[in-house]
């Protein structure tokens, strides 16, 4: 009888995309975001993927101080993979973003493979009321352009991979799977590449079925069977785009960073309720969630007692 397919589970518990009035379940404090991260992990999430807030306003902070109020916690308490992000804010500079995981050298950091349109604005449309004058100013920015450049990949991967940290490579197109072949054909990152294709956010691809298959169809082709494949879903893409993906082979990513929901009109009140909605999707079809083990396994990671907090 053949071995169950093991799925992985990224949980993005905040994020920089959502403000604070948008949803009172956001985590924005230290306390908060460990909580969440633990909670998403003991619901099933192999990985959970981190960003920092001011806890006064909610405007996402990329200081390593910051971090350090909840990494040390959340491994404390934790056997999941932690993942840091290198993408920030889409405001914020290189230097700025790649701190944290060049400070706490985790196992996994995320790294977005190319610059693009960054449109938040139709958010406005839907969330009115406003409570911290950033908010408005930050969400109704039809100016901003996520810079990443080749320039600034390279910078970040010869900053981090000497620590034996590995990728979430985010892709919001297809021209990134192609910026990340230029990369691993020039031996700049290893085999199994774990890409992250990203639908349904305002500047990168939709979230169409189709999109998904294309995006699929092309990192098999550019890459075989040298990657582990994970999809995620924005706002009410989320679980069709998760259910998809679960049926086509790929592992999946979730958390109050993509969706503020768990089911049509309803704010999920924990990322662990949406960790617990995409387990029971792929366990109905037959498959098993993995292990933060089994995802460094599968991942190649370097292990959780070697990061530096």
């Amino acid at each position: 009888m053949a071995p169950q397919r093991k799925v992985i589970i990224t949980c993005a518990v905040t994020g920089a995309i959502h403000t604070p009035s948008m949803s009172p379940h956001l985590p924005v404090t230290p306390e908060e975001i460990a909580d969440a991260a633990i909670g998403a992990a003991e619901a099933g999430a192999a990985i959970v993927h981190l960003h920092a807030r001011d806890p006064e306003t909610g405007q996402p902070d990329q200081t390593p101080e910051a971090f350090a109020k909840f990494l040390p916690v959340i491994k404390q308490r934790s056997g999941c993979v932690v993942n840091l992000t290198t993408g920030g804010a889409p405001t914020m500079s290189i230097e700025e973003r790649v701190r944290p995981a060049a400070t706490f050298q985790p196992e996994v950091a995320s790294l977005n493979l190319g610059s693009m349109n960054f449109g938040l604005f139709g958010m406005l449309d839907r969330f009115k009321d406003l409570k911290h004058p950033w908010e408005r100013d930050y969400l109704g920015n039809k100016d901003i352009i996520f810079r990443n450049s080749f320039g600034q990949i390279e910078h970040i991967l010869t900053t981090c991979a000497p620590n034996g940290t590995k990728f979430e490579f985010e892709c919001y197109d297809t021209a990134h799977l192609y910026n990340l072949k230029y990369f691993f054909d020039r031996g700049l990152v290893k085999a199994p590449l774990f890409i992250q294709t990203v639908f349904g956010l305002q500047g990168g691809i939709g979230a169409h079925p189709d999109d998904v298959m294309h995006m699929k169809r092309t990192a098999d082709r550019l890459f075989g069977d040298q990657y582990q494949w994970s999809v995620l879903g924005a706002g009410r893409n989320q679980m069709n785009i998760a259910a998809m993906a679960a049926a086509m082979g790929g592992n999946i990513r979730v958390g109050l960073e993509d969706s503020l929901w768990d089911g049509p009109g309803k704010l999920a009140e924990t990322n662990a309720a949406q960790v617990r909605r995409v387990r029971a999707i792929i366990e109905g079809l037959g498959l098993a969630v993995a292990s933060p083990d089994e995802a460094r396994e599968m991942l190649a990671l370097k292990g959780g007692d070697k990061v530096a907090f």
